[in-house]
């Protein structure tokens, strides 16, 4: 009967040494004074972004006066450009 518990003890011992050498193996997290990383580009396959136009430059103008963020600037923003557009003559 010792010797099963011996052996018991053993095992349990070597398994939890194990497991924290296992976790001691972990990568060291990235110094945050290490290299800049290089994808600060947007990659070559996303879509080219297109200029802003006025109306939405001044859109954003007043959303940003109102304190709009998230979704209620969106819809804000949308509607806006959808007044000054219609408002304005057609330019071609």
């Amino acid at each position: 009967m010792t010797k099963i518990s011996t052996l018991a003890t053993a095992t349990a011992l070597a398994s939890l040494l194990a497991i924290g050498t296992a976790y001691a193996q972990t990568a060291a997290p990235a110094a945050k004074d290490a290299a800049p990383k290089t994808e600060t580009a947007a990659p070559a396959s996303k879509k080219e972004a297109k200029p802003r136009t006025a109306e939405s430059l001044e859109c954003s103008k007043e959303a940003d006066a109102k304190g709009l963020h998230g979704k209620e600037r969106k819809k804000f923003r949308s509607e806006c450009k959808k007044e000054k557009s219609a408002g304005a003559p057609a330019a071609k």
